[in-house]
């Protein structure tokens, strides 16, 4: 057996089967974090949420799946058929294959890239191609209007997030997302990941990736008082359920990346307790349960203020900062808190 899997195809077969195993483990996870999502609004809202379908309503995610994709699927007689049916998909692989290079664990990721950054900050600015594809080919002008919203959005929280990247990677000396969290290894447990010394980018990034991901309160390109349902309106059937998971992967991937940055990835908070990937999980549904419960309580921004806050407050910080971490990498201020590539990164 192991002779074999060192022939072509057998490396063939284990890379698809591992390519197969995060995709099973995302697309498990979308259904919980659907029912998580509606189960926190609930609560907040002093109400039940899903509590029929399944034990404590936990099938409801696979009861609402199997609807959208019976139904019919419609498309607008005057639409760009190919665009229109292509849109969804685009938005949600897109989503799917930045996976590929997000670690669990030491030594489990299907690619251990070392511009790994470089390739999820590509993949994940493409999706937005998805979403203007969809407004435009529905030869509508709400859709068109939401598109349009969206592309501005994502790209104005681009430049912050990867201006806060960098200084993650100023800090670390690479690229890579193994070599990112075994710099955050140190004696002090949960005091030695990037969270303390790079603690101003973390709230920052945090407010970013809502924006980038149109989650509350920055869920401007579908604001259905303004603009129906936005680039979705012509949307149903299973195109619609695309459009839906590829936003909740992004937003579970943005999750792994805070993890991964700031939170030490699979590292654990207490030092002497093992590391693994449970502490990877948990960290990241615990990032979701922040997203969720931002938007249970927080009121939506007007276009405007996103825009300004985007440009005129966290362009200037984020820049700022790099050239700080910058300074304070190079001079190993602090025991080289800044710099871990010389203290054992």
């Amino acid at each position: 057996m192991a002779e074999f899997l060192q022939t072509p195809l057998g490396i063939a077969l284990l890379i698809l089967a591992q390519g197969l195993a995060i995709i099973a483990f995302v697309m498990i996870s979308l259904l919980f974090l659907v029912y998580g999502d509606r189960k926190i609004w609930a609560a907040v809202q002093m109400r039940r949420g899903p509590n029929i379908v399944g034990a404590f309503g936990l099938l409801q995610s696979v009861a609402d799946a199997l609807k959208y994709v019976v139904k019919e699927v419609v498309i607008p007689a005057g639409a760009d058929k190919a665009v229109f049916v292509l849109a969804p998909l685009v938005a949600f692989v897109m989503s799917m294959i930045a996976w590929a290079v997000i670690p669990f664990n030491d030594g489990w990721v299907l690619a251990d890239l070392n511009v790994a950054i470089l390739y999820v900050f590509a993949v994940s600015s493409l999706e937005v191609y998805g979403i203007i594809m969809g407004g435009w080919a529905s030869n509508s002008k709400y859709p068109f209007l939401g598109s349009l919203r969206s592309a501005a959005q994502m790209i104005s929280y681009e430049v912050s997030i990867g201006l806060i990247i960098i200084g993650v990677v100023l800090s670390t000396g690479s690229l890579n997302f193994t070599d990112i969290v075994h710099a955050q290894a140190g004696p002090y447990g949960f005091f030695s990941w990037y969270w303390l010394p790079h603690l101003p980018m973390v709230v920052l990034f945090f407010i970013s990736a809502l924006a980038e991901t149109n989650r509350p309160p920055f869920d401007l390109p579908e604001a259905e008082s303004e603009l129906v349902a936005g680039y979705q309106v012509e949307y149903s059937s299973t195109m619609f359920l695309l459009f839906m998971a590829g936003e909740y992967i992004a937003i579970f991937l943005m999750c792994a990346l805070i993890t991964l940055l700031f939170f030490g990835g699979w590292l654990s908070p207490i030092p002497g307790l093992p590391d693994g990937v449970l502490w990877m999980v948990a960290k990241m549904v615990f990032f979701f349960f922040i997203f969720a419960m931002v938007k249970a309580i927080t009121p939506r921004y007007r276009y405007d203020q996103l825009m300004r806050i985007g440009w005129k407050v966290f362009l200037p910080l984020s820049l700022a900062w790099v050239v700080i971490v910058a300074f304070l990498a190079k001079y190993e201020a602090f025991g080289g808190a800044w710099a871990r590539w010389a203290t054992g990164g």
